[in-house]
């Protein structure tokens, strides 16, 4: 009987504050639907050319998912291989190593991380050592007259890809490439499993698979072509390549030194947790460190760190919010600048916390579906 008073409280109260905001938003007349994401944004966003005052609110959002999802990326993956260093670094016999470890982990996870996207962004680029980007360090590939890399305060570039047709048959090619290859490591496994030969899933799959897309490459007259980073004729912006703004990297690089802080730690803790005696019979077998850590560790330790993991992922794609100090136009900075430019609040907060819901469930599910997959199934 609480617990049914208890939830009729709640409803009782949604209901009020439900009813309170519609009257309030008739009495001001501010509409609750979502017909303003037809409407233009009336502003524009840095680093998007492509973007005007008069593109629609939806356009916008997409731009704002678009870059949180490459922050996001960017950041997990920095966190995930320096934070995987950086643990079993602080489980080093090496002294010097295990200290120098223990001090990188110290620092980051004891500095909240908007100070760290700060520091990125005033001491590295607004008064960093590096030029405007009119006196850009431009890196040549060698032997060509191609640049690799475009340095500056503002902006960094990159060589990319881009579509030379036929692009969307090759995305096709790509997918069923990663499907043969997937059942082609099924395949080597069960082989495995049944006589005991070798599997080398990973020389077979990947051996498919590259033979796959280039084989698609060729037949499809090259669908892909290499953009290499030049600056345009008033050097006030990199075209071609990918540019980089100096947001993304504060944001992408500073959530990715933090959060890779408590990585190593969840790693050096799932080591340990590992029972001593499969490291004493990994060295009862002559296997070196490498293969010790690569065969009989980090296989078992993958196995307890993979939930606290899942958590760092979800806090850092969160955290991307925090890049609004450093105006990159991320889904809550746009959000923030649509609001003020006359759009309705709650409609606007509504697609907001959908984004970042989607991509936390997303993120869930998939490592979830990893994690029940490389348990050990009691028997």
């Amino acid at each position: 009987m609480g617990q049914v008073v208890a939830v009729l409280i709640v409803f009782l109260l949604l209901r009020w504050l439900f009813g309170n905001l519609v009257d309030n938003s008739r009495r001001t007349g501010i509409s609750l639907d979502f017909g303003f994401l037809n409407r233009p944004t009336q502003f524009q966003i840095a680093n998007h050319p492509e973007f005007d005052p008069r593109s629609p609110v939806y356009r916008m959002v997409l731009v704002g998912i678009k870059n949180t999802l490459l922050a996001s990326v960017f950041g997990i993956a920095l966190a995930g291989v320096l934070g995987l260093i950086v643990g079993i670094a602080r489980l080093s016999q090496n002294w010097l190593t295990a200290r120098l470890a223990s001090v990188y982990v110290e620092f980051f996870r004891n500095i909240p991380p908007l100070v760290i996207i700060l520091f990125f962004a005033f001491a590295v680029f607004l008064h960093g050592p590096l030029p405007n980007l009119r006196e850009a360090i431009e890196v040549g590939f060698p032997g060509t007259s191609h640049n690799l890399f475009i340095f500056s305060l503002e902006q960094w570039g990159i060589p990319s890809l881009a579509d030379a047709g036929n692009l969307l048959y090759f995305s096709l090619a790509i997918i069923f490439a990663l499907v043969v290859s997937a059942l082609v490591w099924r395949w080597r496994t069960r082989v495995h499993d049944q006589a005991g030969d070798p599997h080398h899933r990973l020389f077979w799959s990947v051996g498919v698979l590259l033979l796959m897309l280039a084989l698609a490459y060729v037949l499809l007259d090259e669908p892909l072509r290499v953009t290499w980073p030049t600056l345009s004729e008033n050097r006030r912006r990199v075209i071609d390549g990918f540019a980089i703004n100096s947001g993304f990297i504060s944001v992408a690089g500073a959530l990715g030194l933090y959060t890779a802080s408590h990585v190593a730690e969840i790693i050096r803790g799932s080591i340990l947790a590992v029972s001593r005696g499969q490291t004493e019979a990994a060295n009862a077998l002559a296997l070196t460190n490498f293969q010790r850590y690569r065969f009989v560790i980090l296989p078992q330790a993958v196995r307890i760190a993979l939930p606290p993991l899942i958590n760092q992922g979800l806090n850092l794609v969160k955290n991307t919010s925090l890049a609004a100090a450093v105006a990159y136009a991320e889904i809550t900075n746009l959000t923030a600048s649509s609001i003020g430019n006359g759009r309705p609040a709650v409609p606007s907060i509504v697609i907001l916390m959908a984004v970042y819901l989607s991509f936390s469930l997303i993120i869930s599910f998939i490592l979830n579906l990893v994690n029940r997959r490389i348990q050990l199934v009691a028997r």
